[in-house]
């Protein structure tokens, strides 16, 4: 793989990610709410919660988590139609990632039969979208995870891990962390990586866009998430002290 030397339309080096920022609270009657903006993509992250679970669920004594996403008219240049009686398959697949990635750090026995729904509603879309809804979703979790606990709702706090996403790629044969769209769409190789602060892998989506790629190619995209991932932990961590 070449050695990325190219600079990047936005100035950031090859290894950096995106400015990484949080709006807290902006629905008042949310049990947690964020705005987490990674340079130009911006995604709202909700937390409801619901008494009782699925019908297959009942009378096991454990909770659930389902998550829902979607990209919001004027997200995109051209206006993004609302999705109401069909689903896309993109956003199927992204809204079932969200929920797997934060259902694998939930400890479903401390929820009790209570269901926690996640929406993730995508402000402004400028490629790491998913990525960005789950590194916010899991911040609105924990914030959410917390006033049930001082509420007495929660014995304890249900989540036991601290998750983030990121993508990176490969365009124009050089390596790339957090692929803005620019970049996105000219990817050859273009990967989205769920990791925990453990360095325990939830998700890896990895797609050969116009070209294919050797496991040695494969471990140093993975080796250049993890460097990302490592400072969206520090700045999860940062955020939620506000």
């Amino acid at each position: 793989m070449a050695i990325p030397l190219k600079s990047r339309a936005d100035g950031r080096s090859h290894d950096q990610i995106r400015p990484f920022s949080a709006i807290w609270e902006p629905m008042g009657f949310a049990l947690s709410s964020v705005i987490v903006k990674t340079g130009k993509t911006s995604v709202l992250c909700s937390i409801s919660l619901e008494e009782g679970v699925p019908p297959w669920r009942h009378g096991k004594g454990l909770g659930w988590l389902s998550a829902e996403y979607r990209l919001l008219p004027g997200s995109t240049p051209l206006r993004q139609k609302r999705e109401l009686h069909q689903l896309s398959g993109r956003t199927q697949e992204i809204q079932r990632l969200i929920g797997r990635s934060l259902r694998a750090v939930l400890d479903m026995n401390s929820l009790g039969e209570r269901t926690l729904l996640v929406d993730c509603d995508v402000i402004q879309a400028d490629a790491g979208t998913r990525t960005a809804a789950i590194t916010g979703a899991w911040m609105a979790l924990q914030k959410a995870a917390q006033r049930l606990v001082e509420q007495r709702i929660l014995r304890k706090n249900p989540l036991i891990a601290q998750v983030a996403a990121v993508s990176v790629g490969v365009v124009d044969g050089q390596t790339y962390l957090d692929l803005d769209y620019s970049e996105d769409s000219r990817a050859e190789v273009d990967l989205n990586v769920v990791m925990t602060s453990e360095g325990k892998f939830l998700e890896v989506q990895g797609t050969g866009e116009k070209s294919s790629f050797t496991r040695e190619e494969l471990n140093s995209l993975l080796d250049l998430a993890e460097s990302g991932l490592i400072h969206l932990y520090s700045s999860q961590k940062k955020f939620l002290m506000t």
